[in-house]
């Protein structure tokens, strides 16, 4: 055809500013490999966040209750609502929100197919000269997101991170909690209890970054997936228990650490209708894009995630909880021993209030410290 260029398709290139594969399938790769190589080595994975138990009886019964349904002319569901059924909504606004004196209505929660979708998804509706802020380290989704779209800059080998991205250290030294970034960041990518570090944030920590949103017109990015498993009550559960955070957060929610949903699928995102960014309500852009490129979550799942909110389906969960916990708890207990083991002394760790505390390692003469500096030295290369 005249005119026709030779080589009409182009590609995404920043795609290509990716390095590697995504974290968790280099992980997986990595952990098969093993196991096929050593099929006598009993492997406890500690990658991806996935679950072991199976489904609570409650949210059997609902899925079987749900599937009963569609097969009836009657009952039938087909396309679910773009947003997710009221149903569902308003048991999450009642349990997750207002029950924790959160004023959050049904009509800004939209309900997805899980958090992962939506923490990557949500860049979307921003324009790509704002400029991200996350913790480090970092779970990769927000980065790498990002990255496709075009806002981070490029990849810096040496560094190992992106140029026009602000990394806020979590570390030991800062109580693994970020400080706030020389640079004032458009969009704060905020994870708590934290993946991968678990730290955990207090009320008043977390409203000195709603407070610092406001006044800089940034947005947080509020990722709530482990809120399950808090057990102090000094740390929120929702970022909507801080004051003015209906006019600066989005908060992203799962279903898969709270209820093992990771093979069934559901979470959600809620949007205030306070929170105006360039003249435009975020709420309305949101679901634009959610209904554009969302049919709904499955009425059956949907109806299994309503089980959640219900007495048994609660009850049942907490059990479900506590025996992660008490992995967690073993998997501490056993790298504890570890320690010990390896300093070849008597080591005391003590165990503080948000995820700090101290060890102590004895010594019994000069030779012996000299043992232990000379093996510290060593774990430093």
């Amino acid at each position: 055809m005249p005119g026709r260029k030779s080589n009409m398709v182009t590609v995404n290139h920043n795609y290509l500013k990716l390095p590697g594969s995504y974290l968790f399938s280099t992980i997986g790769k990595k952990v098969k490999a093993y196991k096929e190589a050593n099929p006598q080595a009993n492997v406890i994975s500690l990658g991806i966040g996935d679950v072991t138990q199976p489904l609570a009886p409650a949210i059997i019964e609902a899925l079987h209750k749900s599937v009963d349904e569609m097969g009836d002319a009657a009952t039938f569901h087909g396309y679910a609502p773009d947003l997710g059924y009221e149903f569902l909504r308003s048991a999450i606004a009642k349990n997750d929100y207002k029950d924790r004196g959160c004023d959050i209505e049904a009509d800004e929660i939209f309900v997805s197919d899980g958090a992962k979708s939506d923490s990557g998804n949500i860049q979307e509706i921003f324009g790509l000269d704002n400029k991200i802020a996350v913790c480090d380290p970092v779970y990769p989704v927000y980065v790498d997101t990002n990255v496709m779209a075009g806002r981070t800059g490029e990849y810096n080998k040496e560094r190992g991170n992106f140029d026009n991205v602000i990394y806020m250290p979590c570390t030991a030294s800062n109580g693994f909690l970020p400080e706030f970034p020389e640079e004032v960041p458009d969009l704060i990518y905020l994870c708590f209890p934290n993946n991968p570090t678990g730290g955990a944030i207090t009320k008043p920590q977390l409203q000195e970054w709603v407070d610092y949103a406001n006044k800089n017109g940034s947005v947080i990015i509020y990722d709530a997936a482990y809120e399950a498993y808090i057990s102090e009550e000094d740390v929120p559960h929702s970022i909507y228990e801080c004051e003015g955070a209906r006019s600066c957060a989005i908060e992203l929610r799962s279903f898969s650490k709270n209820a093992g949903f990771t093979g069934v699928r559901l979470g959600f995102t809620v949007v205030p209708k306070d929170l105006v960014r360039d003249g435009v309500d975020l709420h309305s852009l949101w679901a634009r894009r959610h209904g554009t490129k969302f049919n709904g979550a499955p009425y059956i799942v949907q109806r299994a995630g309503e089980a959640v909110y219900s007495p048994e389906g609660k009850a049942q969960l907490k059990e479900q909880v506590g025996y992660y916990m008490s992995n967690a708890k073993a998997i501490y207990e056993g790298l504890e021993e570890k320690i010990k083991s390896i300093i070849g002394t008597k080591v005391s760790i003590h165990r503080g209030a948000k995820h700090k505390g101290k060890i102590e390692i004895e010594y019994y003469s000069q030779e012996e410290l000299e043992r232990l500096i000379e093996l510290m030295e060593s774990l430093r290369v």
